[in-house]
């Protein structure tokens, strides 16, 4: 599809989400794991770009590598809302992708949530904040903070969410040149699964994850990026890698710590959000 092609079609933010901690507190019976964890956003990501049908089609306008169009999130996040709401109305989509595949950064959770927050406004379909989180959940277990839309103590499967105050700070994420397999770090029998959640009333460090020891001894490349990043300070790996991260002061600190990076790794920096950038859509009501 050519750009020229996208410029009737409205772009929608979906930016990059980091755990500032992640722990590990069981395992419930249907194999699902129950974390304790603090997302955050940053200003980084992708872009969900849209344009309303009249004849109720949802299509898939910019292929995704090794991603069918019937498994593509943002296509199931918009038939999932035709689907609870009775909409006659569809969507083209068109994903601009810059965050990783199995990066931990959320990428496609965060185009799932754009598309059903921008959608339900597109189509004036009405529906509140808390019936998207619940129609985002089985998209997902990251997929309702996204909905949810500001810094988050996460519980539960990662669904429990409660708001959570820190200190502001800028980013330096690395990305190494692999892809993390989830579920494969989930299944995997090595992995600890019983640390204790914590109390936290504010939140200004980072807190550590307890997917980074397995992941490092499964993916040297994502131990080395890690090994030097803490060599620069205080660093840890989000989600369920590759991408790791170190919070900085200012922006400064952070670009000079990017500017010193080994030439072979690759980087950015970006500034932590407190509310997702479409959060106050006029037309989300929070019940």
């Amino acid at each position: 599809m050519s750009d020229w092609s996208l410029h009737d079609m409205a772009g929608f933010p979906a930016p990059a989400k980091l755990n500032l901690m992640l722990r590990v507190t069981g395992r419930r019976a249907d194999g699902y794991h129950l974390l304790q964890t603090v997302f955050r956003f940053i200003d980084y990501g992708d872009t969900v770009r849209l344009r309303v049908r009249r004849d109720g089609v949802i299509a898939r306008l910019r292929p995704l590598p090794g991603v069918a169009a019937a498994d593509d999130l943002t296509v199931r996040a918009a038939r999932a809302l035709q689907a609870a709401t009775g909409t006659k109305l569809g969507a083209d989509i068109a994903v601009e992708k810059r965050l990783p595949f199995g990066g931990g950064l959320g990428g496609g959770s965060s185009d799932a949530a754009t598309a059903l927050l921008a959608l339900n406004h597109l189509w004036g379909t009405g529906l509140s904040r808390k019936r998207l989180q619940d129609l985002a959940l089985p998209l997902g277990a990251d997929v309702p903070v996204f909905i949810y839309g500001q810094t988050a103590l996460a519980g539960g499967v990662g669904e429990v969410l409660a708001p959570l105050p820190v200190a502001p700070a800028w980013y330096l994420v690395l990305v190494p040149p692999v892809a993390v397999a989830t579920a494969q770090i989930f299944q995997h029998p090595e992995l600890k699964r019983d640390s204790e959640p914590i109390k936290i009333q504010g939140f200004s460090a980072l807190a550590g994850n307890d997917l980074e020891p397995l992941v490092c001894r499964l993916y040297p490349e994502v131990a080395r990026h890690l090994a030097w990043l803490k060599s620069v300070g205080g660093a840890q790996m989000t989600g369920s890698g590759a991408c790791m991260f170190a919070a900085f002061a200012d922006e400064s600190g952070a670009q000079r710590s990017l500017q010193a990076c080994p030439p072979d790794m690759f980087g950015f920096v970006a500034r932590g959000l407190d509310v997702h950038p479409l959060h106050g859509l006029a037309d989300l009501s929070e019940e």
